[in-house]
């Protein structure tokens, strides 16, 4: 890149009436396509840290100038270990959670599934603003960690206090996959290839279909029957402790790979953010070298983008202060400048409040659904069936997953239409599921509810980042992961008024994903085909 390409930049970022083109440089969705009205894109004016945008227009160029290669396509792999665990896990806490109830006979079992969002919640918190302070490099390796060593020293529970505990101390280093591991992918992908965000959901579904495959043989034949009446002792109840061992160990591998086997770079925003503007070109060189390339990005071309009296904020304080202003009220505002774009906004977030509620709500307590339903229809087995369906509706979240990123590209009726028809599906089948008589028809009905589920997931993943403008981004995927833990944190709450012996959260939950899918008809914007910012 040439220093006249960086003087451009620069001139770019520096107009005070050109600032609404920019984007929030913590935004981990650069250059994916925005909202657009009529060919325009919905940004306010104004902006902050024009140097630092300025510089990081350049590092995004010279990454895409560098292309997608081999550190790349490791870096694809070793991400997709985030999106598993971040699947993983909370599927853990919900398959042990009957022989948890077997065992230690709590009042109130649902509280392990708080226990479980209240760490995802935190961590996701921690994580996020830390891997700005600390660096992504050490949050990227550390979340997994974090969850390896708690999930085996769960597998010591004495009591439920002590299991509800260890579960949330798993699920802090869970709740940070997300956060850092999509910023460290995207901040070094080209914007050529940023499609693959979506494609990483396939590792979301594959991570289900691993951990029940596990649960099946474990939970299935050395759990308590949990049959009322009956006394569950800890020699007849280590199917749960061989679990969370068992994936306490598979995060213990993945750790290792990322730790051990393959060379994570610093993330070159990170480091210019930090002032550290030699180690920025030195990273994007030693990604050109990885992919057998070689980068024009010097030193220069950075610091063309700084006025003659500039000062570089570089303390632990401004980079804590930099992520705040992204978050702080003249971006909360943002969203909602114009009546179209508050519209949109207020609907999303309340479409993640309702998921967010609603699938927690029966997916988490699901096994102990089974198990209820399955001793009432007869079956002679109750838990192992409950584990064998498990199993089964996570094989087909895979061609779910894959239909979601294939989806959000439909021409027919758009992101838009499918995402509300996936979404109402959800809660028609969870609906239909009341009426099953056997195990055989819940199991049909279920495996409804699994497919669409999946597919709303997808779509949704993908459709959430461009209904916002781009300087924005930021603050809206914030605000709707608040409203989504949130009301995720409520879920285990309402079950514990209602239980898996009546229907009423299967009623809940389903009202509240039919709700959601017809928010989604209501929609302003629609961002397939539109214009890239």
């Amino acid at each position: 890149m040439s220093n006249t390409s960086a003087e451009r930049e620069k001139k770019k970022w520096s107009s005070p009436h050109d600032h609404d083109a920019g984007h929030d440089h913590y935004d981990t969705h650069v250059e994916v396509a925005s909202v657009v009205d009529d060919g325009k894109a919905a940004i306010p004016l104004g902006t902050f840290d024009p140097v630092y945008e300025a510089k990081a227009r350049v590092l995004n160029n010279a990454i895409q100038d560098i292309g997608m290669g081999w550190y790349q396509w490791q870096l694809f792999v070793v991400v997709g270990f985030g999106w598993a665990s971040d699947n993983m896990w909370p599927i853990v806490t919900s398959l042990i959670l009957p022989a948890i109830k077997s065992e230690f006979k709590p009042k109130y079992g649902p509280l392990l599934t708080l226990a479980q969002n209240i760490g995802l919640l935190i961590g996701a918190m921690f994580w996020g603003f830390g891997c700005d302070i600390f660096g992504r490099k050490m949050a990227f390796n550390l979340t997994l960690g974090v969850t390896a060593v708690w999930g085996m020293i769960a597998a010591s529970s004495p009591n439920f206090a002590a299991i509800g505990v260890f579960c949330a101390f798993w699920s802090f280093g869970v709740g940070g996959n997300l956060p850092v591991d999509s910023a460290v992918f995207l901040e070094f992908l080209p914007a050529s290839h940023q499609y693959l965000l979506t494609i990483l959901s396939v590792d979301w579904a594959l991570a289900q279909v691993v951990a029940t495959l596990i649960a099946w043989p474990l939970l299935g034949y050395h759990t308590c029957s949990g049959d009322p009446g009956t006394t569950c002792t800890k020699k007849d109840n280590m199917g749960w402790r061989y679990f969370v061992i068992a994936m306490g160990g598979i995060a213990l591998i993945m750790f290792a790979i990322r730790f051990i086997w393959f060379t994570i770079y610093e993330s070159p925003k990170y480091y210019m953010g930090k002032g550290q503007d030699e180690e920025a070109v030195r990273v994007v060189h030693e990604v050109a070298r990885r992919n057998g390339k070689t980068s024009n990005l010097t030193i220069d071309d950075l610091k063309a983008c700084e006025p003659a009296d500039y000062v570089a904020n570089t303390s632990a304080g401004q980079a804590v202060k930099r992520k705040l202003q992204s978050m702080n009220g003249n971006h909360i505002r943002g969203l909602f400048s114009t009546p179209k774009l508050a519209f949109s906004t207020s609907m999303i977030c309340i479409i993640w409040a309702f998921i967010g509620l609603g699938y927690p709500l029966y997916n988490a307590f699901l096994p102990s659904i089974q198990e209820t339903r399955n001793r009432d229809y007869g079956a002679t087995n109750s838990v192992y069936l409950t584990y064998r369906n498990s199993l089964i509706y996570a094989v087909l979240g895979i061609p779910g997953a894959l239909l979601g990123g294939w989806f959000v590209e439909f021409r027919v009726v758009g992101r838009k239409g499918v995402l509300a028809a996936s979404t109402a599906l959800t809660g028609v089948f969870l609906f239909a599921s009341t009426t099953a008589t056997n195990s055989n028809a819940l199991l049909g009905w279920n495996c409804a509810y699994q497919f669409f589920s999946t597919i709303m997931y997808a779509v949704l993943y993908a459709y959430t980042p461009e209904v916002f403008p781009t300087i924005h981004r930021g603050t809206g995927n914030a605000l709707t992961a608040t409203c989504n833990r949130i009301f995720g944190i409520m879920a285990p709450i309402v079950f514990m008024f209602a239980s898996a012996t009546t229907s009423i959260p299967v009623y809940i939950a389903g009202a509240l994903f039919i709700l959601a899918g017809l928010i989604c008809l209501i929609l302003p914007y629609e961002p397939r085909g539109k214009a890239s910012l």
